[in-house]
């Protein structure tokens, strides 16, 4: 471990989650180190699934970059099940890293991208027109999601291969029409945060549009994404609180973080593409005092 983590005997520790690929965190996570120190709190980042690791030895156990998840879903679920004081908790994490959840929201009424569920085995005919999106129920960091314009013949075709791969793969797929205003307005994350009174808004950036065409099959841990700070409208920070009221259960105060994604639909209506409440990016870098806030959650969580 670096020294950087280290702080004086007696002082709680809490373990920031990783995986083996950023076993020092990633850079916007080890922002934290600095607020949580000044509030006397002890950090260590730990690898997921790591052998031998005490983790009712932590306080608590913050859920950060344990972004290699996707491939071994199963196994990661029932580690969780296994961590006494989880952020966020472990039925959380089985209910939101399978996109699944998606279909659960819109009956709920929340706005999502429409989507289509293509089974394992299961024969998918791609429309002769439009573009769309074609990707993985469960999967982190875009990987395995490509776009794909239907009108072009050669492009049908990748797109059936790439649903096919995904079903040989014993993996369920998912197709959505391609929101174009991605394009132009970009994709809105919205961050809210624990804090004495609950989760509250805390920041928003902009990502740019990230796939240019037809799955690569890499293997990278994720896609490069260009982040730009972004104040949301009142029609998104309205849709973000409609999702998270839609949550199973009134869960939000067992949440210590949560991130909203949002693109504009064709008549200009935020719907959601993703909730995340496992292992978002939460751009702390992106917003003066983010770092301080998440501090000041698990401080409260804590105590």
């Amino acid at each position: 471990m670096s020294e950087s983590y280290r702080a004086t005997r007696g002082e709680p520790r809490v373990a920031l989650v990783t995986c083996a690929e950023l076993p020092e965190l990633d850079p916007d996570d080890r922002l934290l180190v600095g607020p949580l120190a000044a509030r006397g709190v002890r950090i260590e980042p730990v690898v997921w699934d790591a052998p031998g690791v005490d983790w009712a030895a932590y306080r608590l156990v913050v859920l950060r970059s344990a972004w290699d998840y996707a491939s071994r879903r199963d196994e990661f679920v029932a580690w969780a099940d296994t961590v006494p004081r989880l952020a966020n908790p472990s039925d959380l994490v089985r209910w939101n890293t399978d996109k699944r959840y998606l279909a659960e929201l819109a009956d709920a009424g929340v706005p999502t991208v429409p989507t289509e569920w293509v089974e394992p085995g299961a024969t998918w005919r791609p429309p002769t027109g439009g573009e769309y999106v074609i990707k993985p129920a469960i999967s982190a960091g875009s990987l395995d999601t490509g776009r794909y314009d239907l009108a072009d013949p050669a492009l049908r075709g990748l797109a059936a291969r790439h649903v096919a791969r995904l079903g040989a793969a014993g993996r369920l797929a998912m197709v959505q029409p391609y929101l174009s205003a991605v394009d132009t307005v970009g994709e809105t994350a919205l961050l809210f945060l624990a804090g004495p009174d609950g989760l509250g808004f805390s920041h928003a950036i902009r990502k740019g549009a990230m796939l240019t065409g037809p799955d690569q099959e890499t293997v990278e841990l994720f896609r490069s994404e260009k982040i730009t700070p972004r104040t949301p409208s009142t029609a998104e920070r309205a849709t973000a609180e409609r999702v998270l009221a839609a949550l199973p259960g009134g869960t939000t105060e067992r949440l210590l973080y949560a991130r909203v994604d949002l693109i504009p639909g064709p008549d200009g209506t935020p719907v959601l593409v993703e909730l995340e409440l496992t292992e978002p990016s939460l751009f702390l870098a992106h917003a003066p005092g983010a770092a301080d806030r998440l501090a000041d959650g698990i401080l409260t969580r804590l105590s």
